[in-house]
């Protein structure tokens, strides 16, 4: 089947003799065992709540499939996600790989949650490639990559990484929010792992928190584990939102990508604009990763202005009529943030003397979005109120 007809089917046939469109959601923690027997099993599917449902289980099946892993965990956030896969695979005394340009609270938890147990972080330039594998140490356990980055959207060679990674015998984490399953394959390129926020473009509809780790079923095993130490869970609703959310990613990415190309390219003509950073752009300097690797773009984007940061720039954002004010990114709205990549990097260098700016292109009409923009520019010339 091609992608569009995955999307809508996989995961409907959660019991082996029904297919259900919607699964119910199941409001449970108890799950009454068949006798006594059954206790002492260890490879009960459905023994508690917190280990899921039937519904769970349908859209772990259904992302996985989509994501060409596995099987999946869930996790209440997507940071959760990262940390769970994290913890997998690490324990006092190794050390990982990070990309330089990855989710701020990704560093965070590297910096102040693995430093002190003992595990040792180098943050690499995100267009390393091959060369990765001058980083390695002997007690090298992971590689974690984002494609692209958070901000400044760095498209990552991830076959290349993956292939020196697996030679050093490293596993390889994607983090694939950007993307979706929708328009990259992380499995496909080499990665063991792929983390994304289903909070973001699979949910799509801004209203729940999620996260999930996919796995190859090599590794399922530790990621399972450690899920479980951690007393992981999800509820039922959202797990109902979530898998909602998931039959129309196709037609959202799509307009997502439709849209975000649009502004992309007339944000790039604007005289106040220094560059546009949208992997999808021939301009961007990996364009040519991002179309061998990926198959659309989705509506997350950055800008660097002609203009220095300050009350100017804010009251551009603060003029806004269509693109909110907020941090996430992914569901039906646009968005837009003053960001400062600077303050999130140490392998690399961001010029901190012009402002920047993060856009969340949404599903309205491109035509009204960029009649906001031009008005935010016009502000930005009044300079501060």
């Amino acid at each position: 089947m091609k992608e569009e007809s995955k999307i809508v089917t996989a995961g409907r046939k959660f019991e082996d003799d029904i297919e259900i469109v919607n699964p119910p959601v199941y409001h449970a923690s108890t799950v009454l065992l068949p006798n006594a027997q059954a206790i002492k099993q260890s490879d009960l599917k459905f023994s508690y709540g917190r280990r899921g449902s039937p519904a769970t289980f349908a859209f772990k099946k259904a992302l996985a499939e989509l994501e060409g892993g596995h099987d999946a965990v869930l996790t209440p956030s997507g940071l959760a996600a990262i940390s769970t896969a994290l913890l997998s695979f690490v324990s006092a005394g190794d050390h990982v790989l990070v990309t330089d340009s990855c989710y701020a609270p990704t560093r965070r938890f590297c910096n102040l949650a693995l430093k002190p147990l003992g595990v040792e972080t180098t943050f690499y330039d995100p267009k390393i490639g091959a060369r990765i594998a001058d980083l390695f140490q002997e007690n090298t356990r992971v590689v974690f990559c984002e494609s692209p980055g958070s901000q400044t959207f760095e498209v990552q060679d991830i076959p290349a990484i993956s292939t020196v990674a697996h030679e050093k015998g490293a596993v390889v984490f994607v983090d694939n929010t950007w993307a979706s399953p929708y328009f990259m394959k992380p499995f496909a390129l080499g990665a063991d792992v792929a983390i994304q926020a289903i909070t973001k473009y699979v949910g799509g509809h801004s209203d729940l928190l999620m996260g999930a780790v996919s796995t190859t079923e090599a590794h399922l095993d530790k990621v399972v584990q450690m899920h479980g130490l951690l007393g992981s869970s999800v509820g039922p609703d959202d797990v109902y939102l979530a898998q909602r959310g998931l039959r129309t990613l196709a037609v959202r990415m799509d307009r997502h990508y439709e849209n975000a190309l649009i502004v992309a390219k007339w944000l790039e003509q604007r005289p106040e604009v220094e560059r546009v950073s949208y992997p999808a752009l021939e301009s961007h300097p990996q364009h040519s990763i991002w179309r061998r690797d990926f198959s659309g773009a989705s509506g997350l984007l950055s800008i660097v202005l002609k203009h220095p940061p300050g009350e100017a720039v804010d009251a551009m954002v603060d003029s806004y009529k269509l693109f909110g004010i907020g941090f996430s990114f992914g569901g039906y709205e646009s968005l837009a943030i003053t960001i400062n990549p600077a303050a999130h990097r140490t392998a690399t260098k961001w010029d901190t003397s012009k402002a920047g700016l993060r856009y969340h292109i949404g599903l309205e009409d491109p035509d009204d979005l960029i009649a906001d923009l031009e008005n935010g520019f016009k502000r930005l010339a009044k300079g501060p109120s």
